[in-house]
């Protein structure tokens, strides 16, 4: 992790953009360098002060913040996204880890929690809110897959390689691949092998 964590807030509102950049004055191993009040700002001023972290809203007018996630994973992959929301839905918590945020926050989350988030995602590792995770766990993992990695995980489960799928599906191996990481991360698995037993558990696929 940096020495210092350097970060973006982006927020529609003045206010929770105060409120955060107070909080986060507090620890000598944070500093704010830029704030932005949609999502286009967000981008062009991560590509100006390249922030460890981008602190991310998810509604915001114009670009919102799940759309801004998307380009910022894509032009600044060295860049951290953080959603920032007030909005518990489970839908939200699966666009942002598939717009390639590294983690998803509470906006009533308290200090300490936010600092901890702020710390693993700097690091390159995943977080979830931990108040997030009752009806992360209850709801069960199948919703947070998309159709297509449904359909990708079947046929790994069917014993064909990336190669194979590439080819049944009708896309790049390049494209398998990202989808693979992506199941991985959400199904918190460290191998292929092991997502399709936690699939298999869970019965996400046949």
């Amino acid at each position: 992790m940096p020495d210092e964590i350097t970060c973006l807030i982006a927020d529609d509102h003045e206010v929770v953009r105060e409120g955060l950049r107070l909080s986060l004055s507090r620890s000598a191993h944070v500093r704010v360098i830029g704030e932005a009040s949609d999502g286009a700002s967000a981008i062009a001023i991560a590509e100006r002060r390249r922030p460890n972290v981008i602190i991310m809203d998810v509604r915001m007018p114009g670009m919102d913040g799940l759309e801004a996630t998307k380009v910022v994973t894509q032009k600044l992959p060295e860049t951290a996204v953080l959603i920032f929301t007030a909005h518990g839905e489970r839908t939200l918590l699966g666009r942002g880890l598939e717009a390639g945020a590294k983690g998803y926050i509470l906006k009533e989350a308290p200090h300490q929690t936010l600092l901890r988030a702020i710390e693993k995602v700097a690091n390159g590792e995943g977080y979830v809110d931990p108040a997030l995770m009752p009806g992360f766990l209850t709801r069960g993992r199948e919703d947070m897959l998309t159709a297509r990695e449904r359909e990708i995980l079947q046929l790994l489960a069917d014993g064909m390689s990336n190669a194979d799928v590439a080819q049944k599906l009708f896309i790049s191996q390049e494209t398998v691949k990202s989808h693979v990481r992506h199941i991985l991360a959400k199904l918190e698995a460290d191998t292929r092998t092991q997502a399709v037993a936690i699939a298999l558990r869970e019965s996400i696929i046949d």
